[in-house]
C-alpha cells in the first residue's frame, strides 16, 4: 500500500494552523489507485455477507458507494444533523472544541442486518463512536469497520477495541 500512501497529498495548516490534512483527491482522480483502494477494502469483506454499507458524511460516501456496489450491498448514509429528510435517530459526540451530531434514517437498517461501516479516515474515533451507537440502536450487526486512512497517533482505534477495524493506510 506504499504506492497509495505516496499519492495522498499533505496539506499543511488545513483546516487550521498546526494540522496536516491528508488530501485524498489525487488518489480519487487516478482510476488505477482509486480502483486499487476500493478493491483492497472489498477484499477484506467479500466473504462477510454484508447487507448494507453504512457510510459517513462526506468523504465516506465516495468509498462507501463504490464498496457497496462491489459487495452487492445497500448503501446507508450517516449525515450531519438536519441533512436527512425523513425520521432519524441521532447521536452526539465530542469534538476538540464543542460537539457535533450525526443522524441516520430510522428505517435504514433493521435488526440483524449485517453492516460494514465505511469512512475515509479514522482520527480520534468520535465520529465512528457516534455511528456505532446509531447502528447498535437499530439492532444491526456490525460485521466490520473500514477506513482508507488511519492516523494511528490520534489513537481512535483504542476507543473501539471491541470492534474489528481495518485501515488500508496507516500514518
Amino acid at each position: 500500500m506504499e504506492d497509495l500512501k505516496k499519492i495522498i497529498r499533505d496539506v499543511p495548516d488545513f483546516p487550521k494552523a498546526g494540522i496536516i490534512f491528508k488530501d485524498i483527491t489525487p488518489l480519487l482522480q487516478d482510476q488505477g489507485f482509486f480502483k486499487k483502494a476500493v478493491d483492497s477494502i472489498c477484499g477484506q469483506y467479500k466473504d462477510k455477507k454484508i447487507d448494507a454499507v453504512v457510510s459517513i458524511e462526506s468523504r465516506g460516501f465516495i468509498f462507501g458507494s463504490a464498496i457497496a456496489y462491489k459487495l452487492g450491498a445497500g448503501l446507508v448514509p450517516v449525515r450531519k444533523k438536519g441533512k436527512l429528510p425523513y425520521k432519524t435517530y441521532s447521536a452526539t459526540y465530542d469534538l476538540e472544541y464543542g460537539q457535533d451530531t450525526l443522524e441516520i434514517h430510522q428505517d435504514a437498517v433493521s435488526k440483524g442486518t449485517r453492516v460494514l461501516i465505511v469512512d475515509d479516515l479514522l482520527a480520534t474515533g468520535g465520529t465512528l463512536g457516534a455511528t456505532i451507537d446509531l447502528v447498535k440502536k437499530m439492532g444491526a450487526d456490525i460485521a466490520g469497520i473500514a477506513f482508507l486512512i488511519e492516523l494511528t497517533f490520534l489513537k481512535g482505534r483504542e476507543k473501539h477495541k471491541d470492534q474489528e477495524i481495518f485501515s488500508l493506510i496507516k500514518y
